[in-house]
Formats: C-alpha cells, sequence, structure tokens
C-alpha cells in the first residue's frame, strides 16, 4: 500500500526504521521503497544522492532531536537535566525496543562512512551530560567518567536488552542510572 509522502521530511522517520531494521549495507532500494511506500523515482526525487544522502538525513534528525531534547536541556538545567535526559531517552529508543542506530552505524561496515557524525553525536552527549553532573557539584574529572559510563549503559543496555528481547533491561539500567546521577 502507497503512502502519501508530502515532504523529504515525512521520509526521514521511514527511512531510519528501515536502516534500523536492515544496517546501511543491508538497507536495498526494494526494502527502503517497501518501508517508505514510495517508488524509485520518488526516492531519488527526495533524496538525489541516494542511499548515502538518506542516511546523512536520518542521522542529521536523530542529532536534532538529541540536540533539542537530550543536550540542550543537559546544559541548560543541571538540575532537571540528568531527569529529562533519562526519560526522553526512555521515551525515545521506546523503553528499549527500539535500537540506536547511531549505534548501529557505529558497529557495522558503514562506520567509516559515517565515523565523524557518529563520533560527534556520542561526543556531545558525553559533554553536555559531564557539564550537568559538574555544575551538579561533581568534580570535573568524576563527571567525565560517569557521564561515559552512563552513555555506556545505555548504550549497551539497549543492545543486551535487543539480544535478550527483555525490553524491562532497559528500563531497569536507566532507573540505576537515575539513582547514580542524581
Amino acid at each position: 500500500m502507497a503512502r502519501v509522502m508530502g515532504e523529504r521530511g515525512d521520509v526521514v522517520p521511514l527511512l531510519a526504521e528501515v536502516f534500523r531494521a536492515y544496517g546501511y549495507e543491508g538497507a536495498s532500494l526494494a526494502r527502503i521503497s517497501e518501508g517508505t511506500g514510495l517508488g524509485k523515482g520518488s526516492i531519488y526525487n527526495f533524496f538525489p544522492g541516494g542511499k548515502e544522502e538518506m542516511a546523512d538525513a536520518v542521522l542529521a534528525d536523530i542529532d536534532n532531536w538529541f540536540r533539542e531534547r537530550v543536550f540542550q536541556p543537559l546544559r541548560h538545567d543541571a538540575g532537571r537535566g540528568v531527569a529529562d535526559m533519562l526519560t526522553a531517552v526512555g521515551r525515545y529508543f521506546l523503553s528499549g525496543r527500539k535500537v540506536c542506530l547511531v549505534g548501529v552505524f557505529a558497529l557495522g561496515h558503514e562506520r567509516d562512512r559515517f565515523a565523524e557524525r557518529v563520533r560527534a553525536y556520542f561526543a556531545e552527549w558525553i559533554d553536555a551530560l559531564a557539564l550537568a553532573l559538574e555544575r551538579g557539584g561533581r568534580a570535573a574529572g568524576v563527571a567525565r567518567e560517569l557521564a561515559e559510563d552512563a552513555v555506556g549503559a545505555i548504550q549497551g543496555a539497549l543492545v543486551l536488552a535487543r539480544a535478550a528481547d527483555e525490553p524491562e533491561l532497559f528500563m531497569r539500567t536507566l532507573e540505576r542510572l537515575r539513582r547514580r546521577l542524581e
């Protein structure tokens, strides 16, 4: 069944789910067409640069979402920032039912193609969280270590929850992080 897509931005979330399900290499044009409901011509009309442009658009969309709902709140309100980050992350990853697409790109064959964007995403997250923890009274070195541990725990819990088919594991990890970071 064909979906009606008015704008390129309407297609990006659908592309994200195709990449999330199949990775960059596995996201064939047939799978992209099936996942978006668009024919080849429409897909290339929205993304003349092909699959790489599609992936760039998806990563930019993820980056914008995290910048708005996670990184900026951490920078502006140390008191609520950490709690808000954990709530937003839980919602974004559907309480552990959705894998991290940036993480998928970090681990797959496409890693080198998107290395700078992936690195920048994780670096910004760690930096923003470390700053919030510092402003909350933690020493700079301790704040940095906690931020690295927290982002690593979130990413690891997503993988483990998916592997165990137990999304609640992810939410339990977020709850432990909440107690540890606040």
